[in-house]
C-alpha cells in the first residue's frame, strides 16, 4: 500500500489519458443505480448516508449536483498553488459526517478505508461501464485507469494508505470487498427502488399521471441493467437471479446503445464539466475560465444552503459577476 501521494497530478489527465476517454460522459448514467447501491453496500458508508443525508428526499437533484464535482477532480483545472482544488472541497464536505454504527462502533466518512471505497466505485465503476456500454476498452486501458486512479484520488487530500500498489492487487481487493464486506443495507434497497421518485427535474413538466405509469417499468428495467453490472457474490447476498441468457442480451443491447451514442458529435456525449476540461484543452475556452457549475434547479433546499455538507453553486456564476446566492435568484 502506498502512503504518499505519487509525484504526477496534473500531468496525468488531459486527452491522453485513460480517465478522460472512459469517465464523464452521459452513458454513466445508466450506472446510475449500481454506483449509488455499491456505495452504500459498505457498512459504514451506508449508515452515514441513512443517518446524515437527504439522499432520499431529493435523490435526483443530489445526483445531478453532484456529478459536478465528482467529474471536476478528474476535468478541472490546476489553481494558482498548482493543485485541482475541487477534491479537496469534497473532502470536506465530509467531514462533519460521522456518528456510531448500530454494534456500537463509530464511523467517520473520512475514514480511509470508507472514503477510497467511494473513490474506487467511481474509477472502476467507468471500466465496468465501457465493458458493457463502450466506448470498447482494452485491458491495457484498464490498467492505465487504475494508474491514473492513485493521482485522482491524491487530489482528495486524504491519506493513501488504502490505495492498491498494483492492478492485480485492486482485483483482489475489489472480490474481497464483494465478498466479505459489501452487505445489504435499506439504503441500499432504497437506492435501486426508483418507482416513487417523482420525475427527474429536467422532465418537471411531464403530468404526474404520466411519470408515475412510466416510473415502475423505467425502475424495472434499470434494476435488470443493474444486476447484470453486479458482481455474482453481489448478486447472492442481495437474492438477485441473473442468467447467461440475461448476460447474453445485456451484453447485446450494449454493443446497439455504443453504436448508437457514438453517432453523437463528442462534446454532446460529455457531461457539462468534462465538456468544460475537454474545451480547455481543445482552445475552445480560456485556460483560466471559471469552471460550469450546476444550473439551479439541481440546489439543496434553501434552508440547505450555506451547509458544510453540501455543494451548491449555480451555472449563472459563471455569467455574471455576482455572490452564488444572488446568482440563483436570477
Amino acid at each position: 500500500m502506498t502512503s504518499s501521494p505519487p509525484a504526477t497530478d496534473v500531468a496525468s489527465f488531459g486527452p491522453h489519458s485513460a480517465s478522460w476517454r472512459f469517465f464523464g460522459g452521459w452513458h454513466g448514467m445508466l450506472m446510475g443505480l449500481w454506483s449509488g447501491s455499491m456505495q452504500n453496500m459498505h457498512p459504514k458508508l451506508g449508515e452515514a448516508v441513512w443517518v446524515h443525508s437527504d439522499f432520499f428526499g431529493e435523490r435526483w437533484q443530489r445526483l445531478m449536483r453532484s456529478l459536478y464535482p465528482i467529474i471536476g477532480v478528474v476535468f478541472d483545472p490546476a489553481g494558482e498553488s498548482g493543485r485541482v482544488e475541487t477534491g479537496h472541497e469534497i473532502r470536506d464536505y465530509h467531514r462533519d459526517i460521522k456518528g456510531t454504527m448500530p454494534d456500537g462502533s463509530r464511523y467517520h466518512a473520512l475514514d480511509p478505508d470508507v472514503f477510497y471505497w467511494a473513490h474506487a466505485t467511481f474509477w472502476y465503476g467507468a471500466v465496468r461501464c465501457a465493458e458493457y456500454f463502450g466506448p470498447p476498452i482494452t485491458e491495457a486501458d484498464k490498467r492505465a485507469m487504475f494508474a491514473e486512479s492513485s493521482a485522482w484520488y491524491a487530489r482528495y487530500g486524504v491519506s493513501m494508505r488504502p490505495c492498491p500498489e498494483t492492478y492485480e492487487d485492486f482485483l483482489a481487493y475489489w472480490d474481497h470487498m464483494c465478498r466479505e464486506v459489501l452487505k445489504d443495507h435499506p439504503a441500499v434497497r432504497t437506492v435501486l427502488d426508483i418507482s416513487e421518485l417523482p420525475p427527474p427535474p429536467f422532465l418537471a413538466w411531464m403530468p404526474a399521471p404520466v411519470w408515475r405509469q412510466l416510473a415502475k417499468p423505467v425502475g424495472r428495467g434499470f434494476l435488470w441493467i443493474t444486476t447484470g453490472l453486479y458482481d455474482e457474490p453481489v448478486r447472492a447476498m442481495l437474492g438477485l437471479e441473473w442468467s447467461s441468457r440475461d448476460e447474453k442480451l445485456l451484453r447485446f443491447l450494449g454493443r446497439w446503445f455504443d453504436r448508437g451514442f457514438r453517432l453523437l458529435p463528442h462534446r454532446l456525449r460529455l457531461h457539462p464539466r468534462a465538456r468544460d476540461g475537454w474545451d480547455r484543452a481543445t482552445g475552445r475556452l480560456a485556460p483560466d475560465a471559471p469552471v460550469i457549475e450546476t444550473p439551479a434547479r439541481n440546489l439543496p433546499p434553501r434552508s440547505e444552503w450555506g451547509s458544510s455538507m453540501h455543494y451548491c453553486p449555480v451555472t449563472a456564476a459563471r455569467r455574471a459577476d455576482l455572490p452564488w446566492e444572488r446568482a440563483v435568484e436570477k
